[in-house]
């Protein structure tokens, strides 16, 4: 009877193996031990290309890295933040009985798999919602501000003053945001919104109207939140019934002098109505962090526009939200381990699972 666990951690070039191992040595290792920590992918450039097409695609075009085959077999816990787990990494470890990853997104994941093979998968809810939401207020001040233009054009030796919206620069003082998603980071976001005293509304059809309002907030439709905001933010996960849901339609249908927002995922929007309203001034501005194709495109009509602020995928990057992320991970595993709910559980059907009930009731009568 097994009585203890064995964990194979893969880091990469965001959070390292160290990052891992650190959050089990003070979380897990009551429970058991490390099989082999490593990282699989250590080049930061090639780790932004891998996960991009990871979570546009799927797990299951990546390969079994090479540090699965070799150090996988005994493991039942495999933690990491972006490495694949697809298929083919589970029939690598045939003892696998926990997935965990150190971010919210679960697309490095494949959880339909994990599910029917009796394999519990946790996430970490919210580890970067403070980094998203601050950033997001940070994008609509300095996209309706002219912030990163006048410091663009000090660095180029003008000393500008006249901008795209110089006749129409707003105060988020009594505006209407608008926020497309009321999850962790929505909910962030609206409540530091309220510092500024802005109205804000939110659509988003899975969040209870209640909470909406308790949060001093108003539920509306998508239709009526872009054409009735001074600022969208958005702040959705992307699912396959969702993507381009940002399209002509409801861009063309925005106010003349309102600004668009995109801290969450690229996929929601349709980039190509979007530049051409950009382009033909139909809307005041935009702020994007994330893009289809990531480096951006050196053709990418954005590069051209004078009305967006582009920045380079960072919203959610910041020192605390990544060293804190693995030992979230850890502490919510150990706590299942120890009998008490998780948080972060995707998939809990499969503790109904006899395999896996099998496999936990002889670790916890082991200890």
């Amino acid at each position: 009877m097994q009585t203890r666990i064995k964990g194979l951690l893969l880091g990469d070039a965001m959070i390292p193996a160290s990052g891992f191992l650190s959050a089990w040595e003070k979380h897990l290792s009551p429970y058991g031990d490390v099989v082999f920590a490593g990282d699989w992918e250590t080049d930061w450039g090639n780790l932004q290309h891998r996960r991009l097409e990871v979570e546009k695609q799927g797990p299951e075009i990546e390969p079994c890295d090479p540090l699965v085959v070799e150090h996988g077999r005994e493991a039942d816990v495999l933690m990491g933040l972006f490495v694949p787990v697809s298929s083919k990494v589970m029939d690598a470890m045939p003892k696998l009985r926990i997935i965990g990853v150190s971010r919210a997104g679960l697309e490095n994941v494949n959880v339909e798999d994990a599910t029917r093979r009796g394999v519990l998968v946790f996430n970490v809810m919210g580890r970067n919602a403070h980094a998203v939401s601050d950033f997001a207020i940070g994008l609509m001040l300095a996209e309706c501000r002219n912030i990163a233009r006048a410091h663009f054009a000090i660095r180029n030796g003008e000393w500008r003053k006249a901008f795209v919206n110089t006749a129409f620069i707003p105060e988020l003082h009594g505006k209407t945001v608008g926020l497309v998603g009321f999850g962790y980071i929505g909910s962030l976001v609206a409540k530091k919104l309220s510092g500024f005293e802005a109205n804000v509304i939110v659509h988003d059809p899975y969040a209870d109207p209640a909470c909406i309002r308790d949060a001093g907030c108003t539920p509306v439709t998508l239709d009526k939140l872009f054409q009735t905001s001074d600022f969208i933010s958005v702040h959705a996960r992307l699912t396959d019934g969702n993507r381009h849901m940002i399209g002509a339609g409801l861009i063309n249908g925005m106010k003349p002098t309102a600004y668009l927002i995109n801290t969450s995922r690229a996929g929601l929007i349709d980039h190509a109505a979007l530049a051409k309203a950009l382009e033909e001034k139909r809307i005041m501005g935009a702020a994007l962090d994330v893009f289809p194709t990531e480096p951006i495109g050196e053709d990418s009509p954005f590069l051209k526009l004078d009305n967006v602020t582009l920045t380079t995928h960072i919203a959610g990057t910041t020192s605390d939200a990544l060293t804190n992320s693995p030992f979230l991970l850890a502490e919510d595993v150990a706590r299942f381990l120890g009998g008490e709910t998780p948080r972060f559980a995707v998939n809990p059907e499969v503790l109904s699972d006899a395999d896996f009930q099998a496999w936990l009731s002889g670790l916890r009568s082991g200890r």
